[in-house]
């Protein structure tokens, strides 16, 4: 059994997915969708979350896909900013 972990708006939490064949990346953000909807998720619960919330999010699989992290892209190690703030990027 795979284990979804999916951040969304700073929390975090697992889900047991319970899929005998390997997910490709639409499928994972399309059952993270439907989890996060139905409030599947302790605390993380949108019932209206648009079906592209999770578009820009990156995939990461870990122990041969038994772990599975869905989470928002960050830029690690980068000092790049994109916005228009006047910080010392």
């Amino acid at each position: 059994m795979a284990v979804l972990n999916i951040t969304y708006n700073g929390m975090s939490a697992d889900y047991p997915l319970d899929v005998q064949v390997a997910l490709s990346d639409a499928d994972v953000k399309r059952i993270a969708v439907e989890v996060v909807r139905a409030g599947g998720l302790r605390g993380l619960q949108v019932p209206n979350l648009p079906d592209t919330a999770f578009d820009n999010f990156v995939i990461d699989r870990f122990d041969r896909g038994e772990r599975i992290y869905l989470r928002p892209k960050v830029p690690f190690g980068s000092l790049s900013c994109d916005c228009e703030c006047e910080c010392e990027s």
